[in-house]
C-alpha cells in the first residue's frame, strides 16, 4: 500500500512558557502543503524489514521514526510482519513536519492496510507518544495547535486562492538547537488574533517567535524573507523551527536564489 505523507508551514507560532516536562507551551496554526515524501507498507514473510532512499538524513536508518512508529504500534496490535519503504523529498530541519508525517501515515497505512480498526482519537492518542506534531498529520487538514502542539482545533482558513514559494536552503535547524536559543516574551497578539484579520495585516501581526534567534544566528534567511517582500508576497515567514522560508504571493515570481537553494511552487492541500 502506497501513500505520500505531506509537508505542512506554521502560519504563526508563539512561544508562551516552559513547562514542567521539559517541553514548551506553544500556539500555531498549522497548514498542510503539497510537498510529500512517498512511503510503501507491504505485508512480508517472517520479518520486519525497513529502506530508506531520496533524501540523505542525519541519523543512523535503525533510529528513523518510521521504525519507532512501527515498534509502538506492535506494542498495542498484532498484525502480520511488515516491508517497509520510505522516499524522502521533505528535508529534515527545515520545519516543515516531514518526519513526524511519516510516523502519522505509518499509523495510517498499518491501521488501513491489515485492518485493525484503531479508531482516530485512539491513532491520534498513539501519534501523541511519537512527537509532538504527529496528531496534526493524522487528519491533515488546518488546525489550531496549543499546549505542546498536540492539542488540536480545526480553523477555518482556506489559502487555495494564493501561491505558495517554499524556499530551502542548503543547511538543516534542528529543533533542540531552536529551542535552546528561544526567548519567552509576553504575547499581545496570538497567532489565531492575527489569522483572524485581514491577510494583508499579517505581516505586522503573525509572528514566528522563533526568527529573532534564529535570523541572529543565521542572518542570511531573514534577507531571505525580506527579500519575498520585495518581490510582492503579500506574507512571508520561516516554517516551524526549521530553516524553511515561505512566502504567500497572488501570483508565481521568479527568484534569484544563492546556489544550492531550492525553491518549489507548491499548492495548498486544503
Amino acid at each position: 500500500m502506497l501513500c505520500f505523507p505531506s509537508a505542512k508551514i506554521n502560519l504563526g507560532l508563539s512561544v508562551l512558557s516552559k513547562r514542567p516536562d521539559a517541553y514548551h507551551s506553544i500556539e500555531s496554526l498549522l497548514y498542510p502543503i503539497q510537498l510529500v515524501d512517498i512511503l510503501e507498507i507491504i505485508e512480508n514473510q517472517d520479518r520486519d524489514e525497513f529502506t530508506l532512499s531520496g533524501l540523505s538524513l542525519e541519523i543512523p536508518i535503525e533510529q528513523n521514526i518510521v521504525l519507532k512508529t512501527l515498534k509502538l504500534l506492535r506494542s498495542h496490535y498484532s498484525f502480520p510482519k511488515v516491508k517497509i519503504h520510505l522516499h524522502k523529498q521533505i528535508p529534515s530541519g527545515a520545519g516543515l513536519g516531514g518526519g513526524s508525517s511519516d510516523a502519522a501515515h505509518t499509523l495510517l497505512t498499518i491501521n488501513k492496510l491489515f485492518q485493525l480498526a484503531i479508531s482516530r482519537k485512539k491513532l491520534k492518542d498513539l501519534a501523541s507518544q511519537i512527537g509532538s506534531d504527529c496528531p496534526f498529520f493524522i487528519d491533515s487538514a488546518p488546525q489550531y495547535a496549543s499546549s505542546r502542539g498536540e492539542i488540536l482545533e480545526p480553523f477555518e482558513l482556506n489559502l487555495k486562492p494564493l501561491k505558495l514559494l517554499l524556499i530551502i536552503p542548503d543547511f538543516s535547524i534542528s529543533t533542540e538547537f531552536a529551542y535552546s536559543k528561544i526567548k519567552i516574551e509576553k504575547h499581545i497578539v496570538l497567532p489565531k488574533d492575527a489569522l483572524n484579520q485581514p491577510i494583508k495585516k499579517w505581516r505586522q501581526l503573525l509572528k514566528n517567535d522563533f526568527e529573532i534567534s534564529i535570523f541572529a544566528k543565521f542572518p542570511e534567511l531573514n534577507h531571505l524573507k525580506e527579500n519575498l517582500y520585495l518581490e510582492g508576497a503579500i506574507y512571508a515567514s520561516m516554517s516551524g523551527s526549521g530553516s524553511a522560508i515561505y512566502g504567500l504571493f497572488s501570483d508565481e515570481i521568479v527568484v534569484d536564489l544563492p546556489i544550492n537553494y531550492q525553491q518549489f511552487w507548491l499548492d495548498f492541500l486544503a
